[in-house]
Formats: structure tokens, sequence, C-alpha cells
């Protein structure tokens, strides 16, 4: 599995998890915590679905990677979201065996959904963000899911 970096371009999966172990051990006082956030864009063709693994170091900045899928276009709003937080509890579960799993124990973990309490997403929220603490996970919905609504977003289109 191949994520791209704005600053290191395409690495794998084992060199983005050195690269985010190697920026916790910059800063070891540091207060940190791990983000994924998935985003889509559809047109006619196809959905684009970006999924963003964020390490955040509080008040410090951040570094950040993100993988790109394409499937089927998803024009159903409902089944767009359900994709999108599915690819981020998979991706987590897949860095967790991946050697990631230390990280992610000593670090708040966030879920970021693409869904807010403005649009024709607010009838989601209880259900999605239910799925997502259900798992274990805490869940961030907008303005809070710059993960989904900014890093991943960006890189959907």
């Amino acid at each position: 599995m191949m994520f791209l970096s704005p600053t290191k371009g395409s690495v794998t999966m084992e060199e983005m998890i050195g690269q985010l172990q190697e920026y916790v051990k910059e800063d070891t006082e540091a207060k940190y915590k791990v983000i994924i956030g998935t985003d889509s864009h559809t047109t006619r063709r196809v959905t684009t679905l970006v999924t963003a693994v964020i390490i955040h170091r509080l008040g410090k900045g951040a570094r950040f990677f993100y993988r790109k899928k394409s499937s089927r276009p998803l024009h159903d709003l409902r089944t767009r979201i359900y994709k999108e937080t599915e690819l981020s509890l998979e991706l987590v579960d897949i860095l967790n065996r991946a050697g990631m799993s230390s990280l992610l124990a000593d670090w708040p973990l966030e879920i970021h959904i693409d869904i807010g309490q403005q649009g024709d997403t607010k009838v989601l929220i209880q259900e999605i963000c239910g799925w997502v603490t259900s798992v274990g996970y805490e869940a961030r919905i907008k303005p809070m899911s710059f993960g989904a609504s900014s890093v991943a977003d960006r890189f959907a289109e």
C-alpha cells in the first residue's frame, strides 16, 4: 500500500510509519494526536476517495500522508459517507497490524468525518459517530474534522 506526502513523495506504508515515528522522536516532550480522515469527490464516471493520516504535534505543527482510491460513482450521500468512514476505520486496522500499534496506543486517535450540523449530512451524525465510537475511537465532525474536511478534501479532486 502506497501513500503520498507533500514533502516526501510516494512512500510505502512501512516508510510512512517510520517517518511518523521519527517525527515523534524529534520532540518527545510534546503531546501528539493521531488523526485519520477520508473525503471523496464524485463525478459522473468515478468517485475518488482520499484517506489522510495525520500526526499532530499539538501547538507545533503536523505531518500527513494520504492515499487515493477510485471506485464506481457513489452518488448517494449516505453510501458515500459510509464508504468514507469504512475506509478510515479499515486503515486504522491495517496500520495497527503493520507496526503502528505502539504509536496509536500512546496518543489519542481521532477519526475525522466529513459531516456536520449544517447541510444534508446532519441526519447521519448519530449513526456514523455511534459506529466510530462503538469500535473504540473518538469521532470528530465539522467544524472539528479538519482531517477529512480540509486535508483529505484538498486532494480528493
